[in-house]
């Protein structure tokens, strides 16, 4: 439902609508008369808000599907083809990206059913982002998972990682230790500057996304922001049948 705010705003926007509709012939000046037939008009149908929401809804969806199939299309490389990212199933004819941070919750209700999928779908290239986004913690998680040790762990550190609730740095290297990685030689790793350029790159391409939260999936042109996995399901499944629409999920 509307919030006031944003009712009244339709109505105003209505109002010029319907002011634009008007036939102008013979150079008619609208006047205050008008306008006082405009509002009465709205008083007695405030039905057409409703519709006029609903349009306007549509057109901003399709407004949103546009740019953004034509922003993932323009930075498909970046998405799919980055030699500097994890890739799971990296011959798999499918390709799902995801961006995440280790401390988001949605991520970390979404982490089991990637790992599911991953485990279950060998045709699916799915591409790990790290998009850290929820403070110091996140930042140093995802510099240490982009280390040459940590990545040959993959999906077993991003799974031990995920499923720690309150991640922290004594429960990062823990984790570390139990998938048998060093965790002071990552974290010398870690400070690269090659992976700092990595991470600001992986924000660049978000931003020019429009992905401002996490988790968000691609497949495609699909883009499914947070942790719907059954619209990344159907997803998937349209492009394993060659049917994958270019759309948004909400």
């Amino acid at each position: 439902m509307p919030t006031y705010v944003a009712a009244m705003t339709l109505a105003l926007r209505t109002a010029a609508a319907l002011a634009a509709a008007v036939s102008l012939s013979g150079c008619q000046k609208l006047d205050d008369a008008f306008g006082d037939k405009v509002h009465a008009y709205l008083m007695a149908h405030p039905e057409v808000v409703r519709e006029a929401a609903v349009k306007l809804a549509e057109n901003d969806r399709l407004a949103a599907l546009k740019a953004s199939t034509v922003a993932i299309d323009k930075y498909r490389g970046q998405l799919e083809r980055d030699n500097r990212d994890f890739v799971a199933n990296p011959h798999g004819k499918i390709t799902v990206v995801e961006f995440f941070d280790y401390r988001c919750g949605y991520c970390k209700l979404a982490a089991p059913e990637v790992v599911k999928l991953i485990n279950e779908n060998p045709d699916v290239r799915f591409v790990f982002k790290e998009f850290p986004i929820f403070g110091e913690v996140s930042d140093t998680a995802a510099k240490i998972a982009l280390t040459d040790s940590a990545k040959a762990k993959g999906v077993e550190l991003y799974k031990a990682l995920m499923a720690d609730r309150a991640l922290d740095d004594a429960a990062l290297d823990r984790h570390l230790a139990e998938v048998g990685v060093n965790a002071a030689a990552a974290r010398k790793d870690a400070d690269r500057p090659l992976i700092a350029r990595q991470l600001l790159d992986t924000h660049a391409l978000a931003v020019a996304l429009k992905i401002d939260g996490t988790p968000a999936f691609i497949v495609g042109q699909t883009m499914i922001p947070g942790a719907d996995m059954s619209a990344l399901r159907a997803a998937i499944a349209s492009a394993r049948a060659g049917t994958n629409p270019a759309k948004t999920t909400s």
